[in-house]
């Protein structure tokens, strides 16, 4: 069974702030009310919230457009990392989403860890792709260039 909701902030995986949906109740009554992430539509309420959802469309516009600049950005960016290398050319230590994190904030774009996603481990010198996910359409990707560190 279903009930009808108002989310009050962006809940991932399930809509964005201002929205009216139908959860499921379970997930409405043991996850997003205990955490006032939602209000329960009533037919007293639904006119007024209604109104306050009003600008969701344009709101949602506006952040893509956001997003899909920054992955015009990201695509057009090349970063560099230089770690401590072996003899052979193999990295001490693989390459983290930290270390990817960090580097792309020098470059002014700001990302979080969880968004960066390597297909497999890198630890190598040379230079490789890596997936920027910034939602689930958008996935750019980042020139890494993995060097070794002068000693």
């Amino acid at each position: 069974m279903k009930i009808k909701v108002f989310l009050l902030k962006d809940v991932e995986k399930v809509g964005c702030a201002k929205e009216i949906l139908m959860v499921s109740r379970g997930l409405a009554l043991n996850y997003l009310i205990p955490r006032n992430l939602v209000i329960q539509v009533t037919a007293a309420n639904e006119a007024e919230l209604k109104k306050r959802s009003k600008n969701i469309d344009e709101r949602k516009k506006v952040i893509a457009t956001q997003t899909s600049m920054l992955a015009e950005k990201i695509k057009s960016t090349t970063i560099t990392l230089k770690k401590k290398i072996h003899d052979d050319g193999k990295l001490y230590g693989a390459v983290s989403p930290s270390d990817i994190k960090d580097l792309m904030a020098e470059k002014g774009i700001s990302i979080s860890k969880s968004q960066v996603n390597f297909g497999k481990s890198i630890k190598h010198t040379g230079t490789y792709d890596v997936v920027i996910k910034l939602s689930s359409r958008l996935q750019p990707q980042v020139k890494l260039k993995v060097v070794g560190e002068q000693k």
